[in-house]
């Protein structure tokens, strides 16, 4: 679906990381405290909130929203599993053109590793419903049967993500020497032919969105350059007899290509126009498909992609170059609007060493356990009339 007049008005997120020392009011916080701040706001100007998180209890987005102020504002809870970030995005993005309100704010957090206030620990039967390394495992034998993928590759496009997150100081990893794919290879076998090194750490985190019309953004922050919300598709997966549909495993990569494909239609754009991606890599085998639905490449030519560094910063269509899940980290809530906030600084130029010189359009895609898959594209002003 197009989203029309949007743009981001401010974006933060904390680092990614283990935080047993600090407790998820402190991180929410934090990310909503530092988009206010970004944006030059204070909660006063905020009309609508969009909160989430997959593992918090019930009544936990008003107790959060409430650190920030009392201003009375509606406050809506998304769920979406590894999803959360991006819907919580869309739904803001459709407040704010709908014209319910002027600034809208998505903001998502996650604690895997804490008891939560009052919820005596993880909600009950969450620990029964996670995907297994095995399902992802299994996924990524049945590409090397039929498309010839070999461990190496990989092994190649996980010491990719790591090497990245070493440029992003918010990240999970970050290692203190160059991550070859040997190393990635030998970390201690998860699930055959995966290792500890492909697949991401959960940890805890927060991250914050904050959007508002075009003409907002040019007056609040004048002289930078303007990053628009072109579109953002969200499916759940149809019926593929080659799939098992029983849990809450991620579903078919069809629901990617699905998606994929009307938000590029919605946008006015192509594959060939992005200049930067950030996709799920749960576990890097995922990265692999993904190159493929979003039509980054041919179907059967994205081992091809990782054998020749395409997808690395530099090359011709770089993807997660903040470290991806892999090595910034998925604390699943948060992580979709960790990578809004990395093409916010993308987009803008303000990226540092990971900066992919000239970008100007970006994108976003999760799939979130159930199934259901998201994208959503941005562009800096200039690109498309």
């Amino acid at each position: 679906m197009k989203t029309e007049n949007i743009a981001l008005l401010g974006t933060a997120m904390t680092r990614f990381a283990d935080h047993r020392d600090r407790t998820l009011f402190e991180l929410a916080t934090e990310a909503g405290l530092g988009t206010l701040t970004d944006a030059g706001i204070d909660l006063r100007d905020v009309g609508e909130a969009y909160v989430g998180s997959m593992m918090a209890p019930p009544m936990l987005g008003v107790r959060i929203l409430k650190q920030l102020g009392l201003t009375g504002l509606p406050v809506v809870t998304i769920e979406a599993a590894s999803a959360s970030g991006l819907v919580a995005l869309r739904e803001a993005s459709f407040a704010v053109s709908s014209g319910r309100c002027e600034v809208a704010l998505a903001l998502t957090y996650e604690h895997a590793m804490q008891r939560l206030p009052g919820s005596g620990g993880m909600t009950p039967g969450y620990e029964t419903l996670m995907a297994s390394p095995a399902s992802f495992a299994l996924w990524a034998s049945r590409r090397m049967h039929e498309r010839g993928t070999k461990p190496e590759h990989l092994a190649k496009l996980a010491a990719k993500n790591w090497n990245a997150a070493r440029e992003n100081p918010l990240a999970y990893h970050r290692a203190d020497h160059v991550v070859t794919p040997q190393e990635v290879l030998a970390s201690p076998s998860v699930a055959s032919p995966l290792t500890q090194m492909m697949g991401a750490p959960m940890g805890g985190g927060a991250a914050a969105v904050l959007l508002a019309s075009p003409d907002r953004v040019r007056r609040r922050r004048p002289g930078e350059p303007l990053v628009r919300v072109l579109s953002s598709s969200l499916v759940t997966e149809s019926w593929d007899p080659e799939w098992i549909a029983l849990g809450p495993a991620v579903g078919p990569p069809g629901m990617t290509a699905d998606a994929a494909r009307r938000a590029f239609e919605a946008a006015g754009v192509g594959p060939e126009d992005v200049d930067v991606a950030y996709v799920h890599d749960s576990w890097i085998n995922e990265e692999l498909e993904y190159y493929e639905q979003l039509g980054l490449c041919a179907p059967g030519e994205a081992e091809k992609l990782a054998e020749e560094g395409t997808t690395a910063l530099g090359g011709r269509i770089p993807v997660n170059v903040d470290g991806g899940l892999v090595a910034r980290g998925h604390p699943i809530g948060p992580t979709g609007l960790a990578q809004v906030h990395e093409i916010g600084l993308q987009l803008r130029g303000r990226a540092g060493r990971r900066q992919v010189e000239g970008a100007t359009t970006a994108l976003a895609q999760l799939v979130g356990g159930g199934s259901s898959a998201i994208v959503c594209l941005f562009q800096r002003d200039g690109r498309v009339a």
